[in-house]
């Protein structure tokens, strides 16, 4: 009976030296699976807000303007209308940013919606998106590189 008690609390706080060994292995990946997820979505929100910008900016103007266009995707990239500054996520580029209006019908690039006939006449929808970026995660082992987000696109009616 004697040895039982003697080995018996030699074994004492084992589980504990052991959880401690094993907490930074579990928590760390936890803790920088929620930053990389926080930053993916925040960079996500950023491109939706500068692409509704865009949308709202050409939404103001008549269709076929090459001007407000180039404008538009500057909005779009850097959230600012001349393209100074950095873009707003990186690697992201005025070529990932295509505008579909009354003045762009064709089916392969746009949808067949952008010029829309109604009982009081037509109507111009303008369509922002922004196709084929790759988000650029912080810790590579926590998302893979170069993670393809799905196409961000807004559509608002539009002057014609």
């Amino acid at each position: 009976m004697k040895k039982f008690t003697l080995l018996h609390s030699c074994q004492r706080g084992v589980a504990a030296v052991e959880f401690a060994f094993l907490l930074p292995l579990v928590l760390v990946p936890m803790i920088l699976g929620t930053i990389e997820l926080g930053h993916a979505i925040y960079t996500y929100n950023t491109l939706d807000k500068t692409v509704r910008d865009a949308a709202r900016h050409l939404s103001q103007h008549g269709p076929g303007d090459a001007v407000i266009a180039a404008e538009a995707k500057c909005l779009a990239v850097t959230g600012t209308t001349d393209c100074s500054g950095s873009p707003v996520a990186p690697g992201l580029t005025t070529g990932m940013v295509l505008i579909c209006d009354a003045s762009s019908l064709d089916p392969t690039i746009c949808p067949p919606h952008a010029n829309q006939s109604t009982g009081l006449g037509a109507i111009n929808l303008v369509t922002v998106s922004i196709q084929n970026y790759a988000f650029d995660s912080l810790v590579k082992f926590v998302i893979p590189k170069d993670f393809p987000f799905n196409n961000i696109s807004v559509t608002l009616r539009a002057q014609l």
